[in-house]
C-alpha cells in the first residue's frame, strides 16, 4: 500500500511540477554552465548505498571540501543557492528518486555515509525502512542552516546538536508508521512553508498522539535552545541515556 502511494503521488507531483523543475534546471545551469543537479551519496533502507538527486546550490564540487553538514552562511552556497534552498526546491528531484524505489514520500531522512558509519546500533535502526523526501525531523529541524550559521564546524556541531534529535524522531517514526501518519506529515511539511509555528504545532500534536516521549515533544516544539546530547544508544555514562518507551 504504501509502495503505491508514493509511486502515484510522486509521479503525479512530477508532472504537475515539470514546468517549475525546468525553469530552476535552466536557471541552475545559466549561473556556471554545469549541470544543475547534485547528486549525492546517501544510504538507504538495509544499509544499500544510492545517489540522491537534488538540484544544486552549490558551487561545482562543494562536496570535495569535506564537509558534510551545511550552515546557512556557507561560503560554497551560490547566489541563486541560496533562494533554491530558502523555498526548498533543491528537494524536488528526490521525487525521481521515489519513483525509482529508492527513497519514500515519508521516511528518515538518508544520511552521507561517513554519518551513517558512526551511527549506533540502535540508529541502525533508521536504516530498517524506507529513507524519505520529509519526515518529523524534516519539519523539525528546516531551518538546520540557521542552527549552524556561524559554526567553526558544522559537522561536529551536527553531530552535537541535530543528529541525536533528528535520530530520535526518526525512530520514532519507523515504530510508529502508518500511511495516516504519512498523510499527516506530508500535510504539515505543506503547512510548513507557509507557517512554521503552525507546522511545528502539529507535529507536537501528532508526536503526542502516537506516544512520544515528552522530552521529543518538547524538543519538536522548537522553543527552547538545543543543547548538546548524545545520540540513542550511547552507551552508560554518556551526557543523557537514550529516551525510553513505555
Amino acid at each position: 500500500m504504501k509502495r503505491a502511494f508514493d509511486l502515484i503521488v510522486a509521479l503525479a507531483a512530477l508532472a504537475v511540477l515539470a514546468p517549475v523543475l525546468l525553469a530552476f534546471g535552466v536557471l541552475i545551469w545559466l549561473q556556471d554552465r554545469h549541470s544543475p543537479f547534485y547528486l549525492g551519496s546517501r544510504v538507504g533502507q538495509g544499509g544499500t548505498s544510492f545517489r540522491m538527486v537534488k538540484f544544486r546550490s552549490m558551487v561545482v564540487h562543494a562536496d570535495r571540501t569535506g564537509v558534510a553538514s551545511t550552515a546557512g552562511d556557507d561560503g560554497r552556497i551560490t547566489r541563486l543557492g541560496r533562494i533554491v534552498r530558502r523555498l526548498k526546491v533543491d528537494e524536488l528531484p528526490q521525487l525521481w528518486n521515489v519513483v525509482t524505489g529508492d527513497m519514500s514520500l515519508v521516511g528518515p531522512r538518508p544520511n552521507v555515509p561517513t554519518e551513517v558509519a558512526v551511527y549506533t546500533d540502535v540508529e541502525r535502526g533508521l536504516l530498517s525502512v524506507r529513507p524519505g523526501v520529509t519526515d518529523f525531523a524534516s519539519i523539525v529541524f528546516a531551518d538546520e542552516g540557521e542552527i549552524l550559521r556561524g559554526s567553526g564546524d558544522p559537522d561536529r556541531d551536527y553531530r552535537l546538536l541535530i543528529r541525536p534529535w533528528k535520530s530520535r524522531l526518526g525512530l520514532h517514526y519507523v515504530r510508529r508508521h502508518s500511511l495516516g501518519i504519512d498523510l499527516r506529515l506530508l500535510v504539515l511539511t505543506a503547512i510548513g512553508a507557509v507557517s512554521r509555528a503552525r507546522a511545528l504545532r502539529g507535529v507536537q500534536r501528532l508526536l503526542g498522539r502516537t506516544g512520544a516521549p515528552a522530552e521529543l515533544i518538547r524538543v519538536a516544539g522548537r522553543s527552547d535552545p538545543l543543547r548538546a546530547t548524545d545520540p540513542p544508544g550511547t552507551a552508560e555514562g554518556a551526557r543523557q541515556q537514550p529516551l525510553r518507551y513505555a
